[in-house]
């Protein structure tokens, strides 16, 4: 059984996992925001979220215009995969460190080293 949950609900669940991750994690991000959609472009349930932008390892010069990076989560595979709130709570979280790991260069190798993928 699927969880259900409109896009404005899952949403307050984003903005609340969002309010629990450590200060340290989310006070060096720089021009970034966080979307929800209800699919990736191809419309599969495979991808909880992505980060759409140029890691801070990576890049020469940024500044003033940059068009922001994005972290989007995918409201429809993520709730597919959860059974409970709780569970969908976890998830998100999971999924926000996840791409918050990749704004800050981390891959995916180091990410499943560090259990988060």
């Amino acid at each position: 059984m699927t969880l259900e949950l409109d896009a404005e609900a899952f949403e307050a669940l984003v903005t609340d996992e969002l309010d629990q991750l450590p200060d340290e994690m989310v006070d060096g991000l720089d021009n970034v925001v966080f979307v929800v959609e209800d699919r990736p472009e191809d419309g599969s349930l495979d991808l909880l979220g992505l980060y759409d932008g140029v890691a801070l390892t990576e890049r020469d010069s940024y500044g003033f215009g940059e068009m922001p990076d994005r972290i989007i989560l995918y409201r429809e595979p993520l709730l597919s995969i959860a059974a409970t709130e709780d569970e969908l709570r976890d998830e998100i979280h999971i999924t926000l460190v996840h791409e918050i790991a990749h704004y800050y260069g981390i891959d995916d190798e180091r990410l499943h080293e560090l259990g988060w993928a």
